[in-house]
């Protein structure tokens, strides 16, 4: 059993709790007594087998959610995420002085002014900058060239003013640089509306677009709006429609109905300007649809014949397109095809498969191609030139990296934009001349208060998974850290949907660095950090791959003398979350403390809820357990059917009461169970936030706070106060 390791920054709280008053005295020990909730055992029968979900009732509509004369049930609900929310609190109260010192380093490293590196198209330079103090963007940009006057398209810290949650997105300018066509969420939901903003007089038209994506495109007569509305239970994009400005949405034209609900649809314009492009995807196979951006009020014509599994990326050039596929090529390979033969039997090989090298995606210059790839966990930057092809890797020195293309508006430039960053060196934007190999630093991000990257060191490290396969870890430490087993290390892993977990710079790790910690990365089976069949090996009915990883690399660290049981964390969040919720069923002593953020950790309820968001289109990652053999693996390791009575690690579990994306009820009915049936004596945080959804709150400085509540979590747990 784990030994709990209660340490005297919690003591006198953890302490008090377990004293009962004395009835013989006046004086009154306050208690911090956790909540417990009420226990209504709901009885879920699929395949013959009935599951018992003392908590089924916390699960609350989106009518009751918002509703202004809540019902008995959600003020129930919102009562008990409230007491979970004082409980963290008070239990925390001890550390409020370290949060406040954490959220002080966290935001002080933040450039107050700060510029993104301007970016040239059809005719001005665009940029984003922010002003000290300010949590949001400020949208403008300034024509012909860098020198001219600033014009402010948006302020958000503006149209923020009042609300609790505001997020922009999918800004989107017609082709004629007059109207700005952006998106808006108020509530975290991810369900956004689209308004238009005249750039030349500043004002609003009266146009707007309820219920949509943030993406949409403009064809090339400078009045006509494609944008994609979600199904209004499930949350899916479903229909892309059209708009012609000045109209109202009733009078709006559907272009395409997506019918299977495994898909996720989206429309974008392509970077020639010469399309508008529908994007359907699902796990496992990909649709596109083309029209001419000249013809607005033309037709859709299907790229090639949807079949599958078959995944492909397309990019049109002059007169022909470039597509991205894994037909017959696991890794992907390059191909090509004209413009009006696009059917796949049309296609012609460019670049082969390689059974070592995934090819990411691309990027089409007028005389380069760029290809972004990836190869034994690190990613890498090959550039063609098109007439000669000849061919080059653009070439780093750092053991773990990662560099991926950035804004790359233009065809006619030799330059192409790449964001480089590791473990140790902050983001930092490069311009690279393809014919000269010459790199030339554009910006940097910068660390105030000062940053040397050779302060810390990085390593990259193979662990022997028990199957025998090696898995990739990166981790960082401040130099002259030494191996000893009371290193605090704290192991972040995602490992689902072929997302892959690169080593990116992040200044907020300094302040566990700089206190001791060893961060690491464990490259789990389930992304592809080691190619497709690295993805292929961690889904389905091979998904516990994903989770024995992460504790083998536990275990291999802590063997390896990094670090031990007693002094090794684990962070996980939403599919990652899954993934902390696993391993501390299946191995709990491995740990003293894990952080789960927004964990999908009901699995089996959620995948059998098809209203519920996402559910249908993930069939092909986890399984649709209406089926019985997809059922019985799925149930074997949902975090939360598995709650067993045994010992878990210190818990700090967060959600966000509007999250979409992986229900509040999960984390709540999670947390109620673990604290039923746990042995131990060790922490159980939840926190929830009230007005906020997947992504927690918005702004730059807001988020931060909750990030100092957790390291303050971790680092009380390592009795280091300051």
């Amino acid at each position: 059993m784990k030994k709990s390791l209660l340490l005297p920054l919690f003591a006198f709280s953890i302490l008090s709790v377990c004293r009962e008053t004395n009835p013989t005295t006046d004086m009154q020990i306050q208690k911090i007594i956790p909540p417990i909730a009420e226990r209504e055992d709901s009885l879920l029968e699929s395949h013959g087998n009935t599951r018992v979900d003392p908590y089924f009732w916390m699960r609350l509509t989106d009518q009751q959610k918002t509703a202004t004369d809540p019902d008995d049930q959600t003020n129930k609900v919102v009562k008990y995420l409230e007491d979970e929310n004082t409980y963290t609190i008070e239990v925390m109260k001890p550390t409020d002085n370290l949060q406040k010192k954490l959220f002080k380093e966290m935001t002080g490293r933040i450039q107050k002014d700060d510029t993104s590196v301007p970016y040239f198209k059809n005719g001005y330079w665009y940029y984003t900058r922010f002003e000290e103090a300010q949590e949001y963007p400020i949208y403008c940009r300034k024509k012909g060239n860098l020198d001219a006057k600033e014009s402010v398209m948006l302020n958000v810290n503006e149209l923020a003013k009042g609300y609790d949650y505001y997020a922009v997105g999918g800004l989107r300018i017609s082709k004629d640089n007059t109207i700005l066509a952006y998106a808006v969420d108020t509530l975290s939901r991810r369900v956004y509306t689209y308004k238009f903003l005249n750039l030349e007089t500043g004002k609003l038209l009266k146009d707007e677009i309820i219920n949509t994506e943030p993406g949409g495109a403009w064809s090339n007569d400078n009045r006509t709006f494609y944008y994609t509305t979600k199904n209004n239970i499930t949350l899916l994009s479903e229909k892309i429609w059209r708009h012609q400005l000045n109209t109202d949405q009733g009078e709006d034209v559907m272009m395409y109905h997506e019918q299977d609900p495994s898909f996720y649809i989206s429309v974008k314009k392509s970077k020639s300007d010469d399309y508008i492009v529908i994007s359907c995807r699902s796990t496992l196979i990909t649709d596109y649809h083309i029209l001419s951006a000249q013809e607005p009020l033309g037709s859709f014509r299907q790229f090639t014949p949807r079949n599958g599994p078959h995944e492909y990326s397309i990019e049109h050039f002059k007169d022909k397109f470039y597509v991205l596929t894994n037909w017959e090529a696991q890794n992907f390979r390059l191909m090509e095809t004209s413009q009006d033969s696009t059917h796949l039997e049309n296609w012609s090989t460019l670049i082969s498969n390689n059974p070592d090298t995934l090819l990411s995606s691309i990027q089409v210059f007028s005389e380069h191609l760029v290809i972004s790839q990836r190869s034994n966990a690190l990613t890498s930057l090959k550039v063609i030139h098109q007439k000669t092809g000849n061919h080059h890797e653009v070439s780093f020195d750092e053991p773990a990296y990662v560099v991926y293309p950035t804004t790359n508006t233009e065809f006619n430039t030799k330059k192409l934009r790449f964001r480089y960053a590791s473990l140790t060196t902050p983001n930092t934007i490069f311009e690279y001349d393809m014919n000269e190999r010459s790199k030339t630093i554009l910006k940097e991000t910068q660390v105030v208060g000062g940053h040397e990257p050779s302060a810390y060191r990085t390593e990259r490290l193979f662990s022997e998974g028990r199957d025998g396969t090696q898995i990739p870890i990166s981790l960082v430490y401040k130099k002259g850290l030494i191996k000893s087993d009371q290193n605090p290390l704290l192991l972040y892993a995602y490992g689902s949907y072929g997302n892959s977990t690169d080593p990116w710079f992040s200044s907020i790790r300094i302040s566990l660095l700089d206190r001791g910690f060893i961060y690491a990365i464990a490259h789990v089976r389930g992304g592809q950090e080691m190619g497709r069949k690295w993805y292929e090996e961690g889904r389905m009915f091979k998904k516990k791959n994903t989770f024995y990883d992460f504790i083998d690399c536990a275990a291999y660290l802590s063997n390896e003398g990094y670090t031990s049981a007693s002094h090794l964390y684990a962070q996980g969040g939403s599919a990652g979350g899954l993934l902390m919720g696993a391993v501390i069923n299946m191995a709990p002593d491995h740990f003293n403390g894990v952080i789960a953020a927004v964990p999908f950790v009901d699995v089996i309820s959620t995948m059998m809820d098809e209203s519920i968001p996402l559910t249908t289109a993930e069939f092909n990652e986890w399984g649709n357990p209406k089926n019985l053999e997809s059922y019985e693996y799925m149930y074997s390791y949902s975090p939360y059917d598995q709650v067993s009575t045994q010992a878990y690690p210190n818990l700090f579990v967060t959600t966000g009461y509007f999250d979409s994306q992986v229900q509040y009820w999960e984390p709540a009915k999670w947390v109620a169970k673990l604290r039923a049936n746990k042995t131990d004596k060790n922490l159980l945080l939840l926190h929830t936030n009230m007005v906020s959804g997947h992504g927690g709150a918005s702004g730059r400085y807001r988020k931060y706070e909750n990030v100092a509540m957790q390291y303050a979590f971790l680092l009380s747990l390592e009795n280091i106060n300051e």
